[in-house]
């Protein structure tokens, strides 16, 4: 298996929905309010319709439930949806608090995107399975995501 890198991304997000805490954990929402991705075969803008239906667990541990919709520049709509961990690390909550974007590696943040699509120049996403990785700024999330492939 390789990873092949597919594109990077960052979502411009609202301040959170503190929806506060229930029986699994502390919910906020966070609302995107656009952003854009680029990669070698993928580049457009990030809609603002999706958001982050984050979770926090008891022991620290975000569960996150993302949603978006990616319009290419030449007029495809793509569906993106995953689920992934991020647990903070001292040295990132530190750099959020001074108001500095984390960098890749500060903090335990992996997901699993899944994208579909009815635009048949982009149906090759309907097939493949990915991951990233993510970083946090102030306001702002953004990920490097990697397609799987075979060896």
């Amino acid at each position: 298996m390789q990873l092949e890198y597919l594109m990077t991304y960052h979502a411009d997000l609202k301040p959170p929905v503190e929806v506060g805490a229930g029986p699994a954990g502390t919910r906020r929402i966070f609302d995107v309010t656009g952003g854009a991705f680029e990669g070698p075969r993928l580049r457009g803008t990030v809609l603002p319709s999706g958001g982050d239906w984050l979770l926090t667990t008891a022991d620290g541990t975000g569960r996150l439930d993302v949603r978006a919709t990616l319009a290419t520049d030449d007029g495809a709509f793509i569906y993106v949806q995953y689920h992934g961990i991020l647990v903070m690390s001292p040295a990132g909550a530190a750099k959020l608090a001074r108001g500095e974007a984390t960098g890749y590696g500060d903090q335990y943040f992996m997901t699993a995107p899944r994208m579909e699509t009815g635009d048949a120049r982009y149906s090759w996403v309907n097939s493949i399975a990915c991951v990233a990785e993510g970083r946090l700024a102030p306001g702002r999330v953004e990920y490097r995501v990697y397609q799987l492939a075979n060896g």
